[in-house]
């Protein structure tokens, strides 16, 4: 914490009670009527940092997470400097021979290009946007995008993934049974992947279950294709289109 940081700001925000804390960056906003541009080191910081955990959370890859968090870095009179990871950052923004450092991290990741979107719609328009808002106003509408509810249910994704892998084994060159196959063990992974990540279960344990159950499921509708229709044991090499949907940005 700040050596500067108001500690009876703090008490009055309850502590969260999830396993993976939930960050109150309402704590960061003591400048309620004055630019962002000339707020405290730790509040302008505190909106660099929220954009790249932010990014980082749509799936997206660290070199635009970097170029989002220097681009409002910039417009906030800030240089900054950032080791981003696949669910965590460190960062230390400077100002004025003063440095802020924050490490950042997530439950669990997954593509989001919907929330990424609009996230990357709001940096770009920064020169605009944060020619006037305060710290209260960027983090509320950094709010609205946080608290954005995903486009399509477990279900619908279910289905997109198994359309999309069996189509790819066709691309690949396999045949109607791996396809089949491939469907069913794609959907219902990428449907147990969707439910897990509804309850923020971590990255590495959702891709895990989700995958070994695809492969699974895999299995079992070979083995009946294979007992009821005879089909040659060759055709098992298409159970890796079943867990295509684990691959960022498929």
């Amino acid at each position: 914490m700040d050596k500067n940081s108001n500690p009876h700001v703090l008490k009055k925000i309850p502590l969260s009670l999830r396993h993976h804390m939930t960050i109150p960056w309402a704590s960061f906003i003591k400048s309620k009527n004055i630019p962002a541009r000339n707020a405290s080191l730790q509040e302008r910081a505190s909106i660099v940092g929220r954009i790249g955990i932010l990014m980082l959370s749509c799936g997206t890859g660290a070199w635009r997470v970097r170029d989002a968090m220097n681009k409002v870095a910039r417009k906030l009179d800030l240089t900054c400097s950032a080791d981003i990871g696949l669910i965590s950052l460190e960062y230390t923004c400077f100002s004025n021979n003063q440095s802020y450092t924050q490490v950042l991290s997530l439950p669990n990741t997954g593509v989001n290009t919907d929330k990424l979107n609009i996230l990357e719609h709001f940096v770009n328009n920064i020169q605009d946007d944060f020619s006037s808002l305060t710290i209260g106003q960027i983090h509320h509408t950094i709010n609205d995008i946080q608290n954005r509810p995903k486009q399509y249910t477990p279900l619908i994704s279910g289905l997109a993934a198994a359309l999309a892998c069996s189509a790819f084994i066709f691309l690949l060159g396999g045949g109607i049974p791996e396809m089949i196959c491939s469907f069913i063990g794609a959907g219902i992974g990428n449907y147990v992947r969707s439910i897990l990540g509804k309850h923020a279960i971590t990255t590495i344990v959702g891709v895990a279950i989700s995958v070994a159950t695809a492969c699974i499921t895999y299995m079992f509708a070979f083995r009946i294709f294979e007992f009821y229709f005879h089909i040659l044991a060759q055709h098992e090499a298409g159970y890796i289109g079943a867990m295509l949907f684990v691959i960022p940005g498929f």
